[in-house]
């Protein structure tokens, strides 16, 4: 979002309270204290701003949009002290939230942790990883989103703008594979015979064919050696929006992600048919998900949440612990590399590709890396898939650069693909 390098602090507040949010209607415990602060700002009751941010941290631990009104609070509250140690918690999390550029912060410059924190965002904008550039499109308006890759090399791109799957062979012109009663393209994955699973859902970015049916999300099968749609789950119509955004393939079963009306479903092959995993409500916007090793548990990505795990079983929900020092924030993309889980997030600033390593029995995360951040070739890097020892992800679908209307700019570059190189670290996902 193209913002002015000046402020006033309601916008700079309102902004930052949304740059973080998912699409989702966010009916949960922060959302009714954001609006209570929201209420004492506009009433300047800056102390009670403080006690609001405060309960707001408490429903969201560490959450960046959180620890920014904390510290807008503090600062507007006259406290200095407290807001600096406050954005000191982002910058432990290599958190840049621009904070220079709005006014409301501009007495944090004449305190003597300025400088400090000063230098800290500095080097948060340095480039971060070595990822080779493996493909560029000359295609300005697919919008790439999902994204798999075989062992020869040869790479697939789904387009959110136009429902269209891309083949990009090695050597060989590109095939353009257009909607078949599907479509934007999401996440995608290889069944192991001969096809390739989507998640697609009709959603106002998408430009192609208008579909009059209800139906407004689903999975599809792409058989790669007809090039043809050979299966269609159409998810069952709810009230709301439903978008499914990403998938994993066990065996005969499906699991994805519904990242607006908030359920994990499992989709039977062979019965055709759909089944709840996890309920609308215990997870705010779930996106990615992947396989433990034993494939006895499914981590997932809740945008708004951070990370959990599902065992599969008996559908138990639990928390993965993460130190202070580590935001699982924003993950949209999410994939395994032996007992690292490797994911892309774009819902904090700046985006990054992150891998989480376990401990505690998959419950905790010991430490984290981060792989690749503020690379020239981003542009709101989405998904990505594990190819053995590499890592290719999408590095640009445009996402921030619709406007209002849904419309974007001419001056687009096409897809990109990187590539990063994983250290030898167990056995890939599955």
């Amino acid at each position: 979002m193209k913002t002015p390098s000046r402020r006033r602090a309601t916008t700079a507040l309102l902004v930052l309270l949304l740059a973080t949010s998912s699409p989702a209607v966010l009916a949960d415990a922060y959302a009714d204290v954001r609006a209570e602060l929201v209420a004492a700002y506009q009433a300047e009751d800056y102390a009670a701003m403080r006690v609001a941010a405060d309960t707001a941290l408490g429903a969201r631990p560490e959450y960046p949009s959180a620890l920014f009104n904390k510290a807008l609070a503090e600062v507007l509250d006259g406290d200095t002290a407290a807001a600096m140690a406050t954005l000191g918690r982002l910058v432990e999390k290599r958190i840049d939230l621009r904070l220079e550029d709005i006014e409301s912060f501009a007495p944090l410059a004449e305190h003597p942790a300025w400088a400090s924190y000063q230098a800290g965002i500095d080097a948060i904008r340095l480039p971060v990883g070595n990822a080779t550039v493996v493909l560029t499109a000359d295609r300005s308006d697919f919008i790439p989103e999902g994204i798999a890759v075989n062992a020869a090399g040869d790479i697939i791109l789904g387009s959110i703008r136009h429902g269209q799957v891309l083949f990009l062979r090695s050597g060989m012109a590109e095939t353009a594979i257009g909607p078949a009663g599907h479509w934007s393209v999401f996440g995608m994955r290889f069944d192991g015979d001969g096809g390739l699973w989507f998640a697609s859902s009709r959603v106002p970015q998408y430009v192609g064919i208008s579909d009059r049916s209800a139906y407004k999300a689903g999975l599809f099968r792409l058989n790669l050696r007809t090039l043809q749609v050979d299966q269609r789950a159409r998810l069952p119509v709810a009230d709301g929006s439903q978008v499914l955004g990403d998938l994993v393939i066990a065996g005969s079963t499906i699991y994805t992600t519904d990242s607006v009306d908030g359920p994990v479903y499992q989709y039977s092959i062979p019965e055709e048919a759909y089944s709840v995993l996890v309920s609308r409500g215990d997870f705010g916007s779930p996106q990615g998900l992947v396989l433990d090793e034993s494939g006895e548990h499914l981590y997932v990505a809740d945008y708004i949440g951070g990370l959990y795990r599902v065992a599969l079983d008996d559908r138990r929900v639990e928390k993965v612990a993460v130190p202070r020092s580590v935001s699982d924030y924003g993950i949209d993309g999410l994939y395994r590399h032996g007992d690292r889980l490797i994911a892309i997030q774009n819902g904090i600033r700046p985006h990054r590709v992150t891998a989480f390593t376990l401990s505690d029995g998959g419950l905790a995360v010991d430490s984290a890396e981060i792989l690749a951040m503020n690379l020239p070739e981003f542009d709101e890097p989405t998904l990505g898939t594990v190819v053995g020892d590499d890592f290719y992800f999408v590095a640009n679908s445009h996402w921030n650069r619709f406007d209002a209307d849904n419309n974007l700019p001419d001056d687009l570059s096409g897809p990109i693909v990187l590539r990063l190189k994983l250290s030898a670290h167990g056995s890939p996902e599955r």
